[in-house]
């Protein structure tokens, strides 16, 4: 007789410790060029979902942040656009009432518009928000290491692999975090401030010089992370190598960028260009996979010049160190070896 006392198998949609079906030898020969873009984005989507929910319930002090740019717990009230409202209805009341040109005169500078005033919830809100200063710098950290690890065709072990990341990186990512949102912060900030005085010279020069120094920052964060999880150097160090690599790796960057934009004008069209038949997409496009696949584009963009011009430098200079091609390469820095990696998440999930 058959035995029928086997467990019915169940349903594992977001298990992140379970096991993929492996890297085959092809899929973990690295190809920088385009069309093996696509081929690692295809071989990894469903691991690209998982660094994606890591992205979003990693930052989920930002969701405080959103709901305070709704509006929805402000109070509305009414102002005058003119600053004049007061003064002219003190001095038509003093003056001894109104007249048809008073009214006329009163009724132009008294128009009003509506406005919204942050209570107590909102500036809790934004306390609960600025905890992503903290959450920022951990949650690239970890994600990135996934992300590089599937670029050079390595298996991963997503959940254990982020937290393994976090655990040897934390000292450095947190900090970071906090000044990589500092400047990209006060960029923002200043570019927004200086489109309305566009028409004055030294304000059109400044906005001019803050667009050239955030997209220059931005293709330096291609490099930050990438570094962080694969070097044992200071943050002056990788800011110093990161502006030296966005300049060596032009061509690929940009392509990147037109890439991080093409998904992101996708996005906005699924959103106002289609008329709401698409509302759901667009949606769940940046809870599934709109922002693991942009951190993918950069960091399949960047990770060829960092083992160009930092990895296989090293590897001549140390030799003795250079893995076989039987064997992963070995993780610099901080990092330990690979074998020394996969041992310790076999042992913390009890794989034998």
């Amino acid at each position: 007789m058959k035995n029928n006392d086997k467990k019915p198998k169940r349903l594992k949609l977001f298990d992140f410790n379970r096991d993929g079906k492996g890297v085959s030898k092809k899929q973990a020969q690295f190809d920088p060029s385009l069309k093996g873009f696509f081929v690692s984005y295809k071989n990894h989507f469903s691991k690209l979902v998982s660094v994606n929910m890591f992205m979003v319930l990693g930052n989920f002090p930002l969701i405080f942040l959103i709901i305070n740019l709704s509006g929805y717990f402000k109070k509305e009230y009414f102002i005058p656009f003119s600053d004049l409202y007061q003064n002219l209805g003190g001095l038509f009341s003093a003056d001894g009432g109104y007249t048809p040109y008073k009214m006329v005169l009163y009724s132009l500078e008294g128009l009003q518009y509506q406005t919204l005033a942050n209570t107590t919830v909102n500036y809790i809100f934004y306390a609960l928000a600025a905890l992503t200063l903290f959450t920022f710098g951990i949650v690239n950290v970890g994600t990135a290491y996934l992300m590089r690890n599937m670029i050079k065709g390595e298996p991963i072990f997503t959940w254990s692999d982020f937290w393994y990341a976090v655990k040897r990186n934390y000292k450095q990512a947190i900090p970071f975090g906090i000044l990589d949102c500092a400047i990209c912060g006060i960029l923002t900030f200043n570019i927004y401030n200086l489109i309305s005085s566009a028409s004055d010279f030294f304000a059109s020069v400044m906005f001019w010089c803050n667009i050239v120094i955030l997209l220059l920052y931005f293709v330096m964060r291609f490099y930050m992370y990438l570094q962080m999880v694969t070097f044992k150097l200071s943050i002056f160090k990788m800011l110093k190598n990161a502006f030296s690599l966005s300049l060596l790796g032009f061509k690929r960057n940009i392509l990147a960028i037109f890439g991080i934009a093409l998904i992101f004008f996708l996005e906005i069209l699924l959103l106002f260009g289609t008329g709401g038949i698409l509302l759901p997409a667009a949606v769940i496009a940046p809870l599934t996979v709109l922002f693991s696949t942009a951190a993918y584009i950069k960091l399949f963009a960047a990770y060829p010049k960092i083992k160009q011009y930092m990895i296989d430098p090293y590897y001549e200079e140390h030799p003795d160190e250079k893995p076989t091609e039987s064997d992963t390469e070995t993780l610099m820095s901080d990092d330990v070896t690979e074998a020394e990696r996969l041992a310790e998440i076999k042992r913390r999930n009890g794989i034998t």
